[in-house]
């Protein structure tokens, strides 16, 4: 190959800001381009819940300055849509109807927010958790004191849910099969679990229980802005309703790229897809485990960075395995409280 290699990564977040920052160290003279269909830099998702705590500067969250791209040349794209990718002929095409070429790919585009179909019908009525605009959004609508609805429960938004009950705010979590999503519990595990969470000061109540979510409202002027109306009757009604159900991954653009899917891109223990040239890390991809034989996911602020850096050293020579860096054991600490190894970033 004649000169410097272009290595593009989709997606900004832990895995990919990871991958460009390994990358960099390992071929000082490649070209490498980061795209994003966020506004902002990278920033760590996982510390949005202190908007509730008065920090409500975007500049707070980021990981790394700004100049932090330019001085290691590497070129961030901003607001950028990927619409598909061609791996035959190593093109990246953009909305804009740009073609972006590449010699190696790395997709780490993570997940977006899973949503029931049976509630998709009340998309308007709800609130994201996302990004920082999403977050700041809550933070306008919440008032002090104000009332959360929270749908599933994954540990997303019970990591919300502590942050708010510190808070002074009241949190209402309709529990459900997704509840403590990623982990996967016992049903006598869940009960124990689920009682902790209300000594914890969360109100709980049980989506089946309730004869299910009925319908999504929009509450009468001067009273709560949202109302679930369950199966049964009852009606819990909240200033904000945040459905946490866990994460779906974001593929739709590697459709028809001949890439290997199931419900992420699936790849081999090192990371690598069925072309290779193209390799995937995060919430994004499934990776083949030989003790489980299957594919599987594997959540947690570690295990994303560490695939990062596994990705980036092997496209540059290496040829290593993935080896888990997460705990995923949910954890009662003294009886009147949980801890999650997917709370930790550090």
């Amino acid at each position: 190959m004649n000169g410097p290699r272009h290595h593009v990564i989709i997606g900004t977040g832990v895995a990919g800001n990871q991958a460009a920052r390994t990358l960099r160290q390992r071929e000082p003279l490649a070209r490498i381009s980061l795209l994003t269909l966020s506004a902002l830099p990278f920033y760590n998702r996982y510390d949005l819940p202190r908007v509730f705590r008065g920090v409500h500067d975007w500049r707070e969250f980021l990981v790394d300055p700004p100049a932090y791209y330019e001085e290691q040349r590497i070129e961030l794209r901003r607001c950028t849509h990927v619409v598909n990718v061609d791996a035959k002929h190593k093109t990246i095409t953009l909305g804009h109807n740009e073609e972006l070429p590449y010699d190696t790919l790395l997709v780490a585009s993570g997940g977006r927010a899973y949503l029931p179909e049976e509630l998709s019908e009340y998309r308007p009525l709800l609130d994201g958790f996302a990004s920082f605009e999403q977050a700041m959004a809550i933070r306008r609508k919440l008032p002090d004191g104000g009332t959360l609805a929270i749908l599933g429960g994954d540990m997303i938004g019970l990591d919300l849910a502590r942050t708010l009950v510190d808070t002074g705010h009241r949190v209402v979590l309709v529990a459900g099969k997704h509840t403590f999503w990623p982990h996967q519990e016992s049903p006598e595990q869940r009960k124990e679990l689920i009682q902790v969470l209300e000594r914890m000061g969360i109100e709980v109540l049980d989506a089946d229980g309730e004869g299910g979510i009925a319908s999504i409202q929009a509450g009468a002027r001067g009273f709560a802005r949202r109302r679930v109306v369950f199966g049964n009757g009852r009606e819990c009604t909240a200033d904000v309703v945040l459905p946490s159900f866990g994460l779906v991954p974001s593929v739709e653009f590697m459709i028809g790229s001949g890439i290997g899917i199931e419900r992420g891109l699936l790849v081999s223990p090192t990371l690598r897809t069925t072309d290779e040239s193209i390799l995937a890390a995060g919430d994004v991809c499934q990776i083949w485990s030989g003790a489980e034989k299957r594919y599987r996911f594997y959540y947690g602020w570690k295990n994303v960075r560490a695939m990062g850096d596994l990705a980036a050293r092997n496209l540059t020579g290496d040829n290593e395995a993935f080896v888990p860096a997460q705990d995923e054991t949910l954890h009662i600490q003294d009886d009147i409280t949980i801890h999650s190894p997917f709370w930790e970033y550090a």
